[in-house]
């Protein structure tokens, strides 16, 4: 378990503010725990280290709900690199920092389900659309996805060690708002 939400439980993340102040408090919907997000023209995420061995736990499991997406957001470019919903993870294959590379997984608020693409500021990290638009706004969405694999896919390398996991909801570069709940995030063999 990485991130037990529905016990109320925060202990060992830590805020990474890249610009502004989003909020990050646990609340109660419907009567569980989750953690609320509360984005407005800003981006800060909450990041945990943690090992995790990926050769036994290598599905990443997590759910979310959005209130609404970004309107008129270009994903693919600086000015548009904003998500309601964003969970990811770090991998770090040596003490240098350029060697960390991350897998976003998004909810778009104008790609696809599946849509992929390098993300607009840094070839280091590659963004997944898990969810895309409208449809499914205010609904929770579950997700499990081999990270594993995916960091093969689009990285190329076979790693089997990741470094930390992050949330975020950010808004800076669209100068929007955004809102989001996040269940339970964890890891498994299957």
């Amino acid at each position: 378990m990485v991130g037990p939400f529905s016990k109320a439980n925060v202990q060992g993340w830590e805020e990474k503010s890249f610009r502004g102040h989003t909020e990050y408090i646990i609340k109660d919907d419907g009567g569980r725990s989750v953690l609320a997000a509360n984005s407005n023209s800003a981006a800060s995420g909450l990041f945990k280290k943690i090992d995790v061995d990926l050769e036994s736990t290598p599905y990443l499991n997590w759910s979310w709900k959005i209130d609404h997406v970004l309107a008129a957001a270009d994903e693919r470019s600086k000015k548009g690199d904003d998500y309601p919903a964003r969970v990811y993870v770090v991998f770090s294959s040596g003490p240098l920092f350029w060697k960390t590379r991350t897998l976003n997984y998004v909810w778009s608020s104008n790609q696809g389900v599946d849509a992929e693409w390098p993300n607009a500021y840094t070839a280091s990290a590659h963004m997944i659309a898990v969810e895309g638009g409208r449809e499914q706004v205010g609904q929770w969405r579950t997700y499990r996805r081999n990270v594993r694999e995916d960091f093969k896919k689009y990285f190329g390398e076979d790693l089997t060690q990741a470094s930390a996991i992050a949330i975020m909801t950010d808004t800076d570069n669209t100068g929007q708002d955004a809102s989001a709940l996040y269940g339970d995030i964890f890891f498994s063999s299957n």
